[in-house]
């Protein structure tokens, strides 16, 4: 054999070899995710380091290349948000929006479970899920308490409510952040294309709750007035910290949605923010404010992004695409449904960040493939193409309401619930989750079918 077609050889048995590898060890790591033997952060890490040490990615593959490395933006936004939210959160402000919006409810448990719903919803659009739960969980089974009814119903009511309201900006859920930064799009992109999609959602929930518990949530009058003379105003512990974290939440919000205009990344906005805070807030000592970033979260999206990097590095996101296309035979409305509904049903069983970091590799080598001679952001906005990400969005949002370990918040809601002696069974869940899902899913299906297919409204 000539020496050139021995090298050949050699590099297509490593090739082979490297791409079995990226696939096992991708899949494992997932299976154990899913399992939840060992956490998912040291699992995502560990994967990662044998992606780098069996040189499937280089080290700088992984950190400085966009097409395979960390997506930094992703990091840096998390993390902005995540400092802004942990200088907020002494002030009170969240107990003090839940004893209002109570007393606003007239004390009436119907009334009040719809309220929580959508003020739940309209908070996760702009704070992380897990943050919004973890703040109004509380002061919901302290009400349900006053009130003497059943927590349960409220509180997945409010994990399914901060799903969808996370659905509708670029910041409300990490599989929005990772699309945006994938397909560079901007904060009023997904205003303009999900925000109508998740109000219409957020208003049948409404309904349908007013369906199942519109005749068994009931309480006596005294504990109503119970609820009346609780004082909202007693929750604000620092009413000078929580003025100068309105105003640079206020600036940050701004500065999203301008973003696009003065071409500035969404990270460079919230890491502005969140310094401009630890500046106001006049803080000596900031270890205590950065320990309590969910630094884990953070490891974990690294990890999964070297991870995935490998898959496509090996052409395995590649080739996935090609069987997708193959299966819809290159139809772009159906590709759109099929992504939509798999990314539901993926979702209800599997933590959809991990799939998201899956799926917008393989989007745009889709795009590749149906459009060869487009490149830079004529091809990852093509007008065709753009069904086909929010297809993704709101299947990936939308489905984690289907199961108790479909989205992070959901994990959280469980566990507090059962920490105060109230246990949420994966099944009892699944009864309110999971009819909900799909009623949801297929509205958004009907949305996508109408405005991108019927009215052929990509703008």
């Amino acid at each position: 054999m000539e020496p050139v077609e021995t090298a050949k050889a050699v590099h297509t048995v490593v090739m082979n070899t490297q791409f079995y590898l990226a696939c096992g060890i991708f899949f494992l790591a997932l299976a154990i995710i899913m399992s939840e033997k060992i956490h998912k952060t040291i699992i995502s890490l560990f994967g990662a380091s044998l992606i780098l040490i069996l040189k499937i990615l280089e080290q700088h593959d992984a950190f400085h290349l966009d097409e395979f490395g960390v997506d930094w933006n992703v990091i840096f936004l998390l993390i902005g948000m995540m400092i802004i939210i942990n200088l907020i959160r002494p002030t009170g402000l969240f107990e003090y929006i839940a004893i209002r919006s109570a007393k606003a409810g007239r004390g009436e448990p119907m009334r009040i479970m719809i309220i929580f719903a959508v003020i739940t919803a309209a908070l996760s659009a702009f704070l992380d899920n897990v943050t919004t739960v973890l703040l109004l969980a509380p002061v919901t089974l302290l009400i349900a308490d006053a009130l003497e009814v059943d927590p349960i119903p409220y509180l997945i009511v409010e994990a399914i409510a901060s799903n969808i309201g996370g659905t509708a900006t670029l910041i409300g859920d990490p599989p929005n952040i990772m699309i945006a930064s994938k397909a560079k799009l901007d904060f009023m992109d997904f205003i303009i294309h999900l925000t109508p999609a998740v109000i219409f959602i957020m208003g049948i929930l409404i309904l349908i709750l007013k369906l199942i518990f519109g005749k068994k949530l009931k309480t006596r009058d005294e504990l109503k007035q119970r609820i009346m003379e609780m004082d909202e105003n007693e929750a604000i512990k620092d009413p000078v910290m929580l003025t100068k974290s309105l105003v640079v939440l206020g600036i940050v919000l701004i500065g999203f949605i301008l973003h696009g205009f003065f071409h500035y990344e969404p990270a460079t906005i919230a890491l502005f923010g969140a310094a401009l805070l630890l500046l106001l807030s006049g803080t000596d000592e900031p270890h205590h404010i950065l320990a309590e970033v969910e630094w884990p979260v953070i490891f974990f999206f690294i990890g999964l992004f070297i991870m995935v990097g490998g898959l496509v590095k090996v052409g395995a996101i590649k080739l996935m695409s090609e069987k997708m296309l193959a299966l819809t035979h290159g139809n772009l409305f159906s590709t759109s449904m099929v992504i939509m509904w798999f990314s539901a049903i993926a979702s209800s069983v599997v933590d959809n960040i991990p799939y998201v970091a899956t799926m917008n590799p393989l989007i745009v080598d889709m795009a590749r493939e149906l459009w060869p001679h487009q490149t830079g952001l004529a091809l990852l906005q093509h007008p065709d193409l753009m069904p086909i990400w929010w297809s993704l969005a709101l299947g990936a949002c939308l489905g984690g309401n289907g199961t108790a370990i479909g989205a992070s918040a959901n994990v959280i809601v469980v566990g507090m619930s059962e920490k105060a002696g109230h246990k949420i069974s994966f099944l009892k869940f699944m009864a309110y989750g999971l009819p909900i899902m799909l009623i949801t899913v297929f509205i958004a299906m009907t949305y996508v079918w109408l405005r991108y297919y019927v009215l052929g409204m990509h703008g």
